[in-house]
């Protein structure tokens, strides 16, 4: 048996072009047609297969580029969430305290003016309820010194002459007048 260098070396064991038919030798025929199919395969396969193997490459390369960009966005768009967050949890803080310090002197001021009403209110009642009787006891003064000056008038027109009557009633005037100015 020869070796396969042989096989490929020696022109005389190779078949003329003319003829046609089944060799059966395996181990001479199997390699050659293995190594030819090989060779044409990486001698014209090599440049699309790198060609696709580059863009391939080129598109995963961007793909990640991309992808590391969104993310780096991302990062700061959170980044600026959280800080907005921050501010926004700080301020409705303050909202909060403020409005309850707020809240609590509303409370107190409505408190205070409400105990101002109602001095006020019992004021004016206790000046309403002074009035009153002031102009009570007024009302029972003049119906008392009324039913008294018509008694008196009644008791002197019966046993007094013009005369005296006269005198009587001028007295009495005096007597009013002098009343008046002490109750004004």
């Amino acid at each position: 048996m020869k070796t396969v260098t042989d096989s490929f070396v020696s022109p005389g064991h190779w078949p003329s072009a003319g003829s046609f038919g089944f060799n059966t030798d395996i181990l001479a025929t199997n390699p050659i047609n293995l190594s030819v199919v090989i060779g044409v395969l990486i001698f014209f396969g090599k440049g699309v297969l790198s060609d696709l193997l580059d863009n391939r490459k080129l598109r995963i390369m961007n793909t990640i580029r991309n992808s590391e960009d969104l993310r780096g966005r991302a990062v700061e768009q959170l980044e600026k969430a959280r800080v907005r967050l921050q501010k926004v949890e700080t301020e409705a803080d303050q909202f909060r305290a403020n409005g309850y310090s707020e809240i609590e002197r509303d409370k107190l001021n409505l408190i205070q003016s409400t105990y101002k009403s109602l001095e006020q209110l019992e004021n004016y009642k206790n000046e309403t309820i002074h009035f009153e009787q002031q102009r009570a006891i007024n009302q029972v003064r003049q119906r008392v010194f009324q039913q008294a000056l018509q008694g008196a008038l009644g008791t002197l027109n019966s046993c007094l002459s013009t005369e005296l009557h006269l005198r009587t009633i001028n007295a009495n005037i005096g007597m009013f007048g002098t009343m008046k100015e002490i109750t004004d």
